[in-house]
């Protein structure tokens, strides 16, 4: 059982085992436009095989769940414990991330019928619980189904990054969404005021009640001074301008770091652009793509969105301005752009949409903040192997907010707090600007 502040379950869980089977059913039909040869390609570390995303998840059921909650129940494979464990040193020796790639075996037909035993046996272990209010492994059940969330947002984006670097620039689907308008609505920015607010999962104050992961607790108060944010993402358009000025030569836009590292790399676009002929195409879940001007820019590392901001004459929010500005404007969460919308792919404002109200808080894109990853005052890391969930990640990493169009609506929340080293573009990324007053 996890240990209080680790994880947090104030709700009554219901039906649990159709959430259940909801989730895992997800994670199957996001592998199902895939061709066997395509679940097993590790072209970075960064990136798993979706192979390894199939089997890694059903083994944090069978290891945290059943081994230890459902009497005389049988590992499906003796090694898949070393194949298929991330990163818990607790639980012992596993295949380094970076060979996740070589594992050719076991075929992908075992890894589902790995993920049907799996499917079976968690069915006998719910079945008792169907009406109970008080479950012996109700933390470490939402905690599975919570992972295997984040676990479908890998899997969009690692499907993604896979079939760009294959030369044929294969399509994972071919329903493209309809093109968008043509621009965006002129950005503008709204006033905050500050003072001390309160950040942190509060169910009494706009996040629905259920659950958080640890790195959002201790609730706690936090000073900000008055600021405006830009009431929308910024676009490709806008990005391209930045591009034009000379944003990738110039050194004075850029942290040092970030600036050695667009020369070591050559970085002259966000990741996913390719310029033929004139015309900036990129490549998307529907192959390449003419660039959608109006769409918001995503796959953007967190220096290349701090230097367009300096560029620009604004900066970056701090993960607390951006939760405190998302309580003060609320916006419907589930009107935004996530997993469900099936469009993988961040959509253009409408034209029409208002001026003096905050779009595209969730979803779309996940939004650099200009802070570290690091604990919360009071922070407490659980014991035991889910001690190693959030906690010990809590070093040179930038916090991003908001969710993307790869997240699962039910996963995101005001207080979630998603982190990232400085570097990685290969994640829906994108950049909301903020200024002092």
């Amino acid at each position: 059982m996890l240990d209080s502040p680790a994880a947090v379950l104030t709700a009554p869980a219901q039906n649990r085992a159709a959430r259940y089977a909801a989730v895992r059913s997800q994670t199957a039909e996001i592998c199902r436009p895939l061709l066997p040869e395509d679940t097993v390609v590790q072209p970075v570390i960064d990136v798993s095989p979706p192979k390894w995303h199939l089997a890694h998840t059903t083994w944090f059921f069978e290891t945290f769940l059943l081994a230890k909650h459902l009497p005389g129940y049988q590992v499906f494979h003796e090694q898949y414990a070393f194949l298929f464990n991330s990163y818990y040193n607790s639980l012992g020796s596993r295949v380094n991330r970076a060979d996740r790639g070589t594992l050719s075996r076991p075929p992908l037909a075992d890894v589902y019928a790995y993920r049907a035993y799996v499917d079976e046996h968690m069915a006998r272990l719910l079945a008792p619980y169907a009406d109970a209010s008080d479950v012996p492994f109700a933390e470490l059940f939402e905690l599975g189904l919570q992972h295997e969330q984040q676990h479908q947002e890998l899997l969009v984006t690692d499907i993604k990054y896979i079939l760009s670097t294959n030369p044929l620039a294969p399509a994972y689907r071919t329903d493209a969404p309809a093109p968008g308008n043509a621009t965006a609505p002129p950005p503008a920015w709204l006033r905050v005021s500050g003072g001390i607010g309160t950040i942190g999962y509060q169910p009494t104050n706009g996040d629905a009640p259920g659950f958080c992961f640890d790195n959002e607790l201790p609730v706690h108060r936090t000073y900000v001074d008055d600021f405006e944010l830009q009431n929308r993402l910024v676009t490709n358009a806008e990005y391209l301008q930045f591009m034009a000025a000379g944003g990738y030569q110039d050194f004075r836009h850029w942290l040092g770091e970030g600036w050695d590292l667009v020369q070591a790399e050559g970085w002259q676009a966000p990741l996913y652009w390719v310029e033929r002929d004139g015309q900036w195409l990129r490549y998307t879940h529907h192959g390449l793509q003419l660039l959608d001007l109006a769409a918001p820019v995503t796959h953007i590392s967190f220096y290349e969105a701090d230097a367009y901001a300096h560029w620009a004459g604004a900066r970056l929010p701090t993960e607390a301005e951006w939760e405190l500005a998302a309580r003060h404007f609320s916006p419907n969460i589930e009107n935004g752009n996530f997993l469900e919308s099936s469009r993988f792919d961040p959509a253009p404002l409408a034209a029409d949409a208002a001026d003096d109200e905050c779009h595209q808080l969730f979803g779309d894109c996940w939004e650099w903040t200009y802070s570290a990853y690091h604990p919360y005052p009071g922070y407490q890391k659980a014991a035991g192997a889910l001690g190693e969930y959030n906690g010990k990640f809590m070093i040179n990493q930038m916090v991003l907010r908001g969710g993307s169009c790869a997240t699962p609506v039910s996963h995101i929340r005001t207080s979630y707090r998603n982190f990232f080293h400085a570097d990685k573009r290969w994640q829906f990324s994108g950049i909301r600007l903020a200024r002092g007053l």
